[in-house]
């Protein structure tokens, strides 16, 4: 796909107003046509009356998780680029908006040439893509301790279908600590 055909219409998906409308901004000044959606309902209410060429969600909006919107928005939307945008990144989110139908997984902060690149280096769609080849390679080779925590707790949670008290018992951690981690990562 040619990024730079300023004629195929981008979809941003963001609950923080001032990124979505810098990010518009910055894209409108390269010709590109932009729509932007602040919650869930809007963006299912522009997927399914346009179509696009590039859809940027963050992963997680105030409502709703980006994770819970993607497949829907996949099912209008089958031959756009979607590139999941998240300041929590982790392994295990990036694998389960990877199954559900993104195409890329970018962590925040990004600038608007690393979101460019992430897309225009999208391969097309495939069964055989994997977290590890979509996740885009803006971050160091090696994992601190404190990420891998991090990455253990996520994949920990996700095993327990987002259950606190149940991923605390695997960890053998206190749910309040497990709660205190969770919430001082993602605030």
């Amino acid at each position: 796909m040619d990024l730079e055909n300023a004629s195929q219409p981008w979809l941003l998906i963001d609950d923080d107003a001032a990124f979505l409308s810098a990010l518009s901004r910055r894209l409108s000044h390269r010709n590109f046509t932009v729509d932007t959606a602040l919650d869930g309902f809007t963006a299912l209410q522009r997927v399914k009356n346009q179509e696009y060429s590039n859809i940027v969600l963050d992963l997680n909006l105030t409502e709703e998780s980006g994770l819970s919107l993607l497949p829907e928005i996949r099912s209008f939307q089958t031959t756009a680029k979607i590139l999941i945008l998240t300041g929590y990144a982790s392994i295990a989110t990036a694998v389960q908006a990877i199954k559900l139908g993104a195409d890329q997984y970018l962590p925040k902060p990004a600038t608007l040439q690393q979101i460019l690149s992430a897309l225009a280096d999208t391969p097309e769609v495939s069964d055989n893509k994997s977290a590890e080849s979509i996740l885009v390679k803006s971050h160091e080779d090696y994992l601190t301790p404190e990420q891998l925590e991090w990455e253990h707790i996520q994949r920990t949670l996700h095993t327990h279908h987002g259950n606190v008290s149940a991923t605390a018992r695997a960890l053998n951690m206190h749910r309040r600590t497990l709660q205190r981690k969770l919430n001082k990562k993602r605030g």
